[in-house]
């Protein structure tokens, strides 16, 4: 395996973290306007997500850092080429990570609601542009010999590309939802595991049309139909399990399941497109690669170094935090947001 290909994995490693745990605080942010039922609630699942959510967002920062240093003619055309999406996911972010320090400062109804509405556009926003995006690496854009990308908007925003960011943002509330069931206590636990349950039927017909589109829009099954259609089965295992364990109330299992689910999905795009980063419409010899797309050797060495002394310290501390912050959240509790 070369250094490049090495680091390619490491990519999707991070995007893989980020959508399993930053997923779930996506969720919980949407399901303070779906499944909160008062200003206590809401403050339950925002206190549920309070100590981790900051920490998750650092795998999409870490990722995109690798890109840019792995992989600098990847980052430079993904980046420029899709650098409207890409803001607007900036400032959802920013405005979501400001509301939930914002939201308590001021006793007032409408500073409270006006913080509200941003959580829950921030919280639905990235997950959807993230998932037109990935959609658009797999489909192909219009990149020329210079790599560079000259998209139009219905390059970007197409059916196949609406459908993905949908369905990723429907996997997210499922996901939210059940970390909520895991964190929080009586009716607003047993409500967030329900609503769960409803979700899934949409969320199904979502993944069903993707992998129909993905089928027909995409040369992922024609590169990759072994692998795929082995990750679509265990995938679909996963998620009849999810919706086994939601029903006997093993609240842990299902937030597993439906994290594997996230995680299946995000892997499936990278192995289908390995070789390759970014497909080009214009033709396969414009396609950026894990090759052209990469770094010097040594620039790759070098990090690959740095990447291998500092990550068990990373982990570690994140492993930590949630061990530390694992207890539910209830009425009772000192609510700060």
């Amino acid at each position: 395996m070369s250094l490049s290909e090495l680091w390619f994995i490491l990519v999707a490693v991070l995007f893989i973290g980020f959508f399993f745990l930053e997923g779930f605080d996506f969720g919980v942010g949407m399901a303070t306007r779906l499944l909160a039922k008062n200003d206590t609630e809401k403050r339950m699942l925002i206190n549920s997500i309070g100590p981790f959510w900051d920490g998750n967002e650092v795998w999409l920062l870490t990722a995109g850092g690798a890109m840019f240093a792995a992989f600098p003619n990847w980052y430079a055309t993904l980046f420029s080429g899709f650098y409207i999406p890409l803001v607007v996911l900036l400032l959802a972010l920013i405005a979501r990570g400001v509301a939930f320090e914002f939201r308590g400062k001021v006793g007032n109804a409408n500073w409270r609601k006006a913080w509200d509405i941003s959580i829950f556009l921030g919280s639905f926003l990235p997950p959807f542009l993230l998932g037109v995006v990935f959609a658009t690496l797999m489909k192909g854009m219009p990149i020329d010999g210079d790599m560079q990308m000259h998209a139009g908007f219905f390059d970007v925003v197409n059916p196949y590309s609406v459908v993905a960011g949908l369905s990723v943002v429907c996997l997210c509330v499922v996901h939210g939802l059940m970390f909520a069931s895991l964190r929080t206590e009586g009716d607003l636990r047993l409500r967030a595991r329900e609503m769960a349950r409803k979700w899934l039927i949409p969320l199904a017909a979502l993944l069903v049309i993707l992998a129909v589109l993905t089928f027909v829009s995409t040369d992922a099954f024609q590169t990759r139909g072994a692998i795929l259609a082995i990750m679509a089965v265990v995938g679909a295992a996963a998620f009849v399990s999810a919706g086994y364990f939601m029903k006997q109330g093993r609240e842990g299992w299902a937030f597993g399941m439906t994290g594997t689910v996230i995680a299946l999905a995000v892997a499936a795009v990278f192995v289908a497109l390995f070789p390759r980063v970014m497909v080009s419409s214009l033709g396969s010899a414009f396609d950026l690669t894990v090759y052209n797309a990469a770094s010097g050797n040594y620039s790759l060495k070098v990090m690959t170094i740095v990447a291998l002394s500092l990550l068990p310290f990373v982990l570690g501390y994140q492993i930590w935090s949630y061990f530390v912050f694992h207890k539910r959240i209830h009425e009772k509790t000192h609510l700060e947001y």
